[in-house]
């Protein structure tokens, strides 16, 4: 199944959730399929400077791994299609008017915001307003 486009019924459906883990975004030159194994990252991009890793911040720490910032990570449990348009930009007003920063991963079925952790129930609050459940 594809997933929903239209954008009211996205938002209307938007049910985020505040996952308990926080993450940190780390990038690693040299990436190997052991490294992938022992750090188990929720998330992997490949850019030219190196790979991004979005990791749980205690694996990162336990590898000694640098990082800048400590996210938190809202689930939009919507089956949104990759297709769709306006979520993402709907969702980045909401939180861009409570000065939130994001930084937003769509997957298969759904997008996923990482936010400062210490921004997360502001956050929660913000995208809980454009779904009308506030």
């Amino acid at each position: 199944m594809g997933g929903e486009t239209d954008l009211k019924t996205l938002l209307k459906g938007l049910s985020p959730e505040l996952l308990p883990d926080h993450y940190v975004f780390v990038t690693l030159p040299d990436f190997s399929a052991q490294q992938f194994n022992l750090l188990k990252p929720l998330g992997v991009f490949q850019e030219a400077e190196g790979t991004t890793l979005i990791l749980n911040e205690l694996t990162a720490r336990d590898a000694g791994l640098e990082f800048e910032g400590v996210f938190r990570c809202i689930t939009c449990k919507v089956h949104s299609s990759l297709e769709a348009v306006g979520m993402t930009a709907a969702m980045s007003a909401a939180l861009t008017a409570q000065g939130v920063s994001a930084n937003v991963v769509a997957a298969y079925y759904h997008d996923h915001i990482f936010v400062p952790a210490a921004d997360a129930e502001k956050a929660m609050a913000a995208l809980a307003s454009i779904a009308g459940n506030d």
